[in-house]
């Protein structure tokens, strides 16, 4: 819901260049998906005669359209400055279209391996000028929504090239044994056809696409290895962090399992081309569905629980496909698996989000993905062989027998990888020790948090600012309280430590600088004192009149603070506070996540003893304020707290308009006795 006077913004895809070109990604985004689909289905068909053989060409293919990337990439991106974006685009629409449209006339293994390399080289310089352009095409304020639109035709055409291709198999099947010029033909002829003329009609939007500005400046792309090796460095000595790729790539390395061997095993089922594709596009719709869903599935459960959880299940899955042998009971699970995948893949880049430092994010997520896709490599490669070594083996006992070939064996050890994986990742990174987890799985499914109260219910609304030093929580709380007010809401504005006669003693003994040797349990104890006091005295008795409260901190800054920051037990300042306000949880919480070398250097005057602390200290404190946040998403609203003033307010208050109750006449106000603003 919009705040009332403001225009929303056009959306990006009114930008009429950048519509055109990602059209164009979106045709292209389909053409490379029916290119893996037809080629490897191809690669198979070609040797279908050996199982060991069909096996190893199956890998091959897959090996030969990610090496160039691995091994190349670095020296493709200087080209897309070197020479005119437009131009490099449509001439390598140009060559794929020529390239492909010749694999199924030549229709041989040696061919497809060739024109495989070729393709994947040519998308080298493809890819970067397209990169390029997008940025140049679109304001800075709408880029963020241009990579998104971006991403979605990257991954969200697969399960459609998947359709598209069972499609498409039955009509050349069909063709080849009923026309009589096309018998002995290959049926994936004509979905190569089709890939051929998306590159044909990306190639023509292209050249249609007229002015692409040109960046100052060379794009400079290291080395995947390079990418990894520096990774690693900064995320090793993160715990949780270390914690969350290794579960990801996990799961990534279980999903290369399947990608590598499910073109023979669906053939082991006895199904075809068609079937290959609607496999394919199982796991697709299953990762659509989780990413969806995800979020939204066991909200009482921790994150990270589920996170572990998702990719434990995702193993078992795995291991249950290679058991059973029946084809439609293996696209059903294939979904179920694809879906868990989905859920571990959106945790973990929301909590990897969180948890990394701003400086630092990029490199991270750069990381991740050069090491996800060494690892889909390495398994692909690894895989085929591993099929082919093992080959066919039939379990004769009496009248039944059971095959178990070398595609069931590569899947069980999928499966297993992924399951012992996500044990690992819960283990790790488990942040409720002490709460057993089938009970705290069995509560989240009844829409229950094991260990806590039931949240109390109360007639008013209750909102809560968070931050660390410097974030700009205390402004915004205000100017919120004052938009609410202009609204006709019975409006209380209040603050922690000080609101309370009480409180502000406390406040003095707290905030003081000359109390640096107050040791860490006694400042805890003390800021439970003072929101007890504030709670019973100023909170409460405002929420069950109806008047919406909004407070700058309350529990989280304990729990961030004196539980990250003082590294005093989590579960102890938790418990002691929950007992100070009795049970008392705000609707909605707002993190203004502001990196503290930026919301430090805003504070004037002298600093107090919590300002006065070291960075690493108030590094600590945001780690936690973020982790809080990912810890129960549907309960906070996350600033980032570097934008401008006025845009975090309008972020706020369509926040903050969805939970608002129908307003309370401005009359009411007087007989109410809604007490004065704080002014900080």
């Amino acid at each position: 819901m919009t705040a009332p006077g403001r225009r929303r913004p056009a959306h990006v895809l009114a930008n009429a260049p950048f519509r055109r070109l990602w059209t164009a990604m979106s045709v292209c985004s389909l053409g490379d998906w029916l290119n893996i689909l037809a080629l490897t289905a191809l690669a198979g068909n070609l040797m279908r005669d050996d199982y060991r053989v069909q096996s190893l060409a199956i890998g091959g293919v897959f090996v030969a359209k990610m090496l160039p990337a691995i091994l190349l990439g670095p020296l493709a991106g200087v080209f897309a400055d070197r020479f005119d974006r437009r131009l490099t685009m449509f001439a390598a629409d140009l060559a794929r279209f020529a390239i492909v449209l010749s694999i199924p006339f030549v229709h041989s293994y040696q061919w497809v391996i060739i024109a495989t390399i070729l393709v994947e080289c040519i998308n080298l310089f493809w890819v970067p000028a397209k990169d390029a352009t997008v940025p140049n095409l679109v304001p800075k304020e709408q880029l963020e929504s241009a990579n998104q639109l971006n991403l979605l035709v990257t991954y969200g055409t697969a399960p459609i090239a998947a359709m598209l291709f069972a499609a498409l198999s039955v009509v050349g099947d069909l063709a080849t044994s009923t026309v009589p010029f096309l018998s002995g033909r290959d049926g994936t002829g004509l979905a190569l056809i089709v890939n051929a003329c998306a590159y044909l009609v990306s190639a023509f939007l292209i050249f249609t696409l007229r002015s692409i500005p040109k960046r100052d400046g060379a794009i400079s792309t290291p080395s995947v290895l390079k990418q990894v090796i520096e990774g690693w460095r900064y995320v090793s000595g993160h715990r949780m962090v270390r914690g969350l790729i290794i579960g990801m790539l996990g799961a990534f390395a279980a999903g290369g399992a399947v990608v590598g061997v499910a073109k023979i095993y669906v053939g082991a089922l006895g199904g075809g081309d068609a079937a290959y594709g609607v496999v394919f596009g199982a796991v697709f719709v299953g990762m659509a569905l989780g990413m969806f869903f995800g979020p939204r599935l066991l909200r009482q459960l921790s994150r990270r629980r589920l996170f572990g959880l998702a990719i434990t299940v995702a193993g078992l899955v795995l291991v249950t496909i290679a058991l059973v042998h029946n084809l439609p009971i293996v696209v059903m699970l294939t979904v179920v698996l694809g879906a868990c995948a989905g859920i571990a893949w959106i945790i973990g880049y929301t909590l990897i989000g969180l948890e990394v430092e701003d400086g630092l994010r990029g490199r991270t997520f750069s990381f991740l993905q050069s090491t996800a896709r060494v690892t889909l490599l390495l398994v692909v490669a690894v895989a085929n062989p591993v099929a082919a070594i093992f080959g066919v083996h039939v379990l004769e006992l009496g009248e039944f027998a059971y095959q178990f070939d070398g595609s069931n064996l590569v899947l069980v050890i999928g499966g297993v990888l992924a399951t012992a994986v996500g044990i690992l990742a819960l283990r790790h990174m488990d942040d409720r020790k002490g709460v057993p987890f089938t009970a705290d799985l069995i509560a989240a499914v009844r829409g229950e948090r094991l260990g806590t109260e039931p949240a109390e219910h109360v007639p008013g609304l209750f909102v809560a600012f968070e931050g660390g030093e410097g974030s700009g929580k205390t402004t915004q709380s205000r100017l919120i309280a004052i938009w609410l007010r202009d609204q006709g809401y019975d409006v209380v504005q209040t603050r922690e430590p000080g609101s309370t006669k009480v409180g502000m003693r406390l406040r003095a003994i707290l905030l003081d600088a000359a109390e640096a040797g107050l040791s860490a349990r006694a400042e805890a104890l003390l800021y439970a004192a003072d929101r007890a006091e504030h709670v019973e005295k100023v909170i409460r008795p405002a929420l069950y009149r109806g008047a919406l409260v909004v407070t700058d901190r309350y529990v989280d800054s304990s729990l961030a603070y004196q539980g990250a920051g003082r590294a005093l037990d989590p579960e102890d300042v938790s418990k002691i506070n929950a007992w100070a306000t009795g049970g008392l949880v705000p609707h909605l919480t707002v993190l203004i996540d502001t990196p503290p070398q930026v919301g430090l250097t805003r504070l004037g005057g002298a600093a107090d003893r919590i300002e006065a602390e070291p960075l690493e200290f108030h590094e600590r404190v945001r780690k936690e304020f973020r982790a809080l946040a990912a810890a129960a998403p549907e309960r906070y609203l996350v600033v980032d707290g570097t934008l401008p003033p006025e845009v975090i307010t309008r972020q706020i208050q369509d926040r903050i308009h969805e939970i608002l109750p129908d307003p309370v006449p401005r009359e009411s106000e007087d007989a109410t006795g809604t007490m004065p603003a704080i002014r900080d």
